[in-house]
């Protein structure tokens, strides 16, 4: 074979193996089960900008022990006024508890309502744990009301906190992300999840067991939206006149 022809056969062999780089990776919200993959090496860096750049990232970490609260929490005010940001005319201002120091089922229900799932109008009971958690936000910002961003997510993931009524997104009107991220990480003994979204400008918190997670999403906003979509066969309940 002339060694022109040879030469331009090897070249064509060598392109026809030459690797394809693959999609990036979806974004998590930080559950158990969404750990990031990471972006093949043989991505071409041009296109891996790109798409980073239009769907964000995620970094996540365990905390170590070390880095947890030792000394017990004290009991919160139990005074908590929440505004839904989907429906601005849901708010509740309760004191989560009895005088005996129970918890009060009324407030707790009427915290349901206003936690429940955005996209399927279906309410479910908020972990108490989580309940108290956002009354010490509520105290330490003196007293302004929580935004709810998200609550109760009746999603296909079920995985997640906000399916098991044990997240929630929230903000505070006049607060930067940063600094209710950083007063929700001294409230940390161990077992909580403290997300912070940059470009949605709102921060996670959820109970879980242990070891507790933190993570930087900066996802644009909705962008995991098909993770919260209701699960398949569900029907929208009809609005009674």
């Amino acid at each position: 074979m002339p060694r022109k022809l040879f030469l331009a056969a090897a070249i064509a062999l060598l392109v026809g193996f030459a690797p394809r780089a693959h999609a990036e990776p979806g974004e998590s919200d930080g559950d158990e089960d969404s750990a990031p993959v990471a972006a093949p090496r043989h991505a071409p860096a041009h296109r891996s900008h790109r798409k980073i750049k239009k769907r964000g990232h995620f970094i996540g970490r365990v905390v170590p022990d070390d880095q947890l609260r030792t000394q017990p929490l004290r009991r919160p005010s139990g005074n908590l006024a929440v505004v839904s940001v989907n429906n601005p005319g849901d708010t509740a201002s309760v004191n989560i508890y009895n005088p005996d120091g129970s918890y009060n089922l009324d407030a707790l229900a009427d915290l349901n309502h206003v936690l429940r799932c955005r996209r399927t109008d279906d309410e479910k009971d908020i972990d108490p744990q989580l309940i108290t958690l956002l009354s010490h936000v509520y105290d330490h910002f003196g007293g302004r009301p929580l935004e709810i961003v998200s609550g109760y997510r009746n999603q296909r993931k079920q995985t997640s906190n906000h399916y098991k009524g044990r997240a929630s997104d929230i903000r505070i009107a006049g607060v930067s992300p940063k600094k209710i991220e950083a007063y929700a990480e001294t409230l940390d003994r161990g077992g909580m999840g403290i997300g912070i979204y940059p470009r949605s400008q709102f921060v996670h918190i959820d109970v879980r067991s242990p070891p507790s997670y933190r993570w930087v999403d900066t996802s644009a906003p909705n962008s995991n939206a098909a993770e919260k979509r209701p699960p398949r066969g569900w029907k929208r309940k009809k609005l009674q006149s």
